[in-house]
């Protein structure tokens, strides 16, 4: 089955989004660090044209550390483009932000009586809205693993002359590669009504016992002749998810609690992507 989602909102989003970056001084893009090309939102480079990039890699707390500073390292070296890290314990991140963010300016020239403003962007269930509420220091957008939950723009202030605009989250219109589009089902960041959960189960089951194996191990206690995602399934729906009212293995439940504990990192810190050399 071919993944696509891009629902009526997001293209009135888009519209929205191309008028407001007229106005902002530079771009904060917000990608998961486990998978920050799936992440990347390859229309979002036409619409933000030559504006100042500062990437923001959310959810480091549940990625590879060693991964993620490959990423950064490499999208440091992206033309117009600057790269930071956030995890969900630091509070550090809005201050780097208005050193990257001043940076741009060129810091020295900064304009006292001009309010500067930031748009902050991304696909769905990225980490966005976190950000923002750690950028606040309080909580201002909701939070949480399903995908879509802004729906309007934000504003807050940074300081007395930086502020930050959250958008909501905006897929593209053709999922082209649908590889990346099963990883962003597999972290949440697509509706589950756009793919049959079966499917992204297997799919993560296979991913995971390839690259994974002893995270699932641990996780699941599991045997170690549990080698397809059949068995795989099989073994979490006889163990965790139970079986149906037919006494059968409930696959689509067992992929439920498997998709559910990627995404919430109880499997551990898991890149799915590694940077290009």
């Amino acid at each position: 089955m071919s993944i696509s989602w891009y629902p009526g909102h997001m293209h009135k989003n888009r519209k929205a989004l191309v008028k407001l970056l007229r106005e902002v001084i530079a771009v904060i893009e917000v990608l998961d660090a486990r998978a920050p090309n799936a992440t990347t939102n390859p229309m979002l480079a036409e619409v933000c044209g030559n504006k100042p990039r500062i990437k923001v890699l959310c959810k480091a707390d549940l990625a590879n550390p060693q991964a993620t500073a490959k990423w950064q390292e490499y999208l440091n070296t992206q033309p117009n483009m600057t790269c930071l890290i956030s995890e969900f314990e630091t509070s550090t991140i809005k201050q780097e932000l208005l050193q990257e963010a001043r940076h741009v300016i060129r810091g020295n020239n900064e304009n006292k009586e001009i309010k500067h403003e930031l748009a902050i962007i991304g696909i769905p269930n990225v980490g966005k809205s976190t950000l923002l509420n750690k950028l606040a220091n309080r909580k201002l957008a909701k939070t949480g693993n399903e995908p879509a939950l802004t729906r309007t723009q934000l504003r807050i202030n940074l300081d007395d002359i930086w502020y930050v605009i959250d958008t909501p989250g905006i897929m593209w219109p053709k999922l082209e590669d649908q590889e990346g589009a099963r990883i962003l089902a597999m972290l949440g960041s697509i509706r589950n009504t756009a793919y049959e959960v079966e499917e992204i189960g297997w799919f993560a089951s296979e991913l995971l016992l390839k690259c994974f194996r002893n995270p699932l191990a641990e996780r699941y206690k599991l045997p170690e002749d549990v080698v397809s995602p059949n068995q795989l399934l099989l073994y979490i729906a006889q163990t965790r998810s139970g079986l149906d009212k037919g006494g059968k293995p409930d696959f689509h439940k067992a992929s439920e609690v498997l998709l559910n504990d990627i995404r919430s990192g109880k499997l551990g810190p898991l890149s799915l992507e590694h940077a290009p050399d």
